[in-house]
């Protein structure tokens, strides 16, 4: 951490460097699939794990357990945010990985304007100029908050700038309610999940370098009839998904009947992986990594 702190401090222009000097590879391997590690979820104000509120707080802590997945193989790279993608680069943890820049972070957490989603990370044009490899946004639609409208037509723009630098974007959609205690939730129903896939396979002025980000429906049965809804390429994401070994166990079940759907193509897992309840962040990923 000191070291960082020193570089961030006396030689701000390294990270550019560093991001220069960055050996790539394509999206996707010889077997078309993509096991992403996510932790972007800092800079929305969402630190919690289960009951851990500030799990996610520790920077140090975070950096080592996010470089000990990308050691391991058949780990293709991570999602985050500019400020973790730059202490990445200066550790030397992102070569031959895919590095996927997270877009619209202003939505915070427990925010009266969460909905409101603004695009205050990555730039289409920041992700060319670092040499990143994809972006990814948040679209979270609620019929009864005008926020979600200002979301909407900026994830449209942003598609449409990705698609003219001809960078795929992930795009994570859900439609999501208030509940009484003012709490954003997802409605992980089998018609709430399609009609949100419908709706963010239409955004923009070409789909062609568009990919879905999706969560496994309430019931994994349903997966099949929901992914018919777009022929665009998906990864399927991660979330909360509690404390127990018990629920780990039976998130890893979910996956595995969806990875199994022709769209899909991969995983998107953070806070699952690198907090899991047994503490064992190797066995974590690499029985994700199984499941491709």
């Amino acid at each position: 951490m000191a070291e960082l702190v020193h570089t961030r401090t006396h030689h701000p222009e390294a990270i550019a460097e560093a991001a220069l000097r960055r050996a790539r590879r394509p999206l996707l391997n010889e077997n078309g699939r993509l096991m992403i590690v996510a932790a972007d979820h800092p800079a929305r104000g969402a630190l919690g794990v289960g009951d851990r509120k500030l799990a996610m707080a520790n920077r140090a802590d975070l950096l080592e357990r996010l470089c000990l997945a990308l050691s391991r193989p058949g780990v293709d790279g991570v999602l985050a945010t500019a400020d973790i993608l730059d202490d990445l680069l200066l550790l030397g943890a992102l070569d031959h990985k895919v590095v996927m820049g997270s877009m619209n972070r202003g939505g915070l957490q427990g925010a009266s304007f969460e909905l409101d989603d603004r695009f205050t990370g990555h730039r289409p044009e920041d992700i060319q100029r670092l040499g990143f490899d994809a972006g990814k946004l948040l679209l979270r639609i609620d019929y009864d908050d005008p926020g979600s409208l200002t979301t909407l037509e900026s994830t449209a723009r942003a598609i449409d700038a990705m698609a003219a630098h001809r960078l795929p974007v992930f795009v994570e959609p859900f439609i999501s309610r208030r509940g009484p205690d003012g709490r954003v939730r997802n409605d992980l129903s089998a018609e709430a999940v399609t009609k949100s896939i419908a709706i963010a396979s239409g955004l923009g002025g070409s789909s062609a370098y568009t990919w879905l980000k999706v969560p496994v429906t309430e019931n994994p049965d349903d997966m099949a009839r929901v992914m018919e809804t777009s022929t665009l390429p998906a990864v399927l994401l991660g979330g909360d998904i509690g404390d127990s070994p018990e629920e780990q166990v039976a998130a890893y079940e979910k996956w595995r009947g969806a990875l199994q759907l022709p769209t899909v193509r991969g995983l998107v897992v953070g806070r699952s992986l690198l907090y899991p309840a047994d503490g064992d962040v190797v066995a974590a990923v690499d029985t994700a990594v199984g499941l491709l």
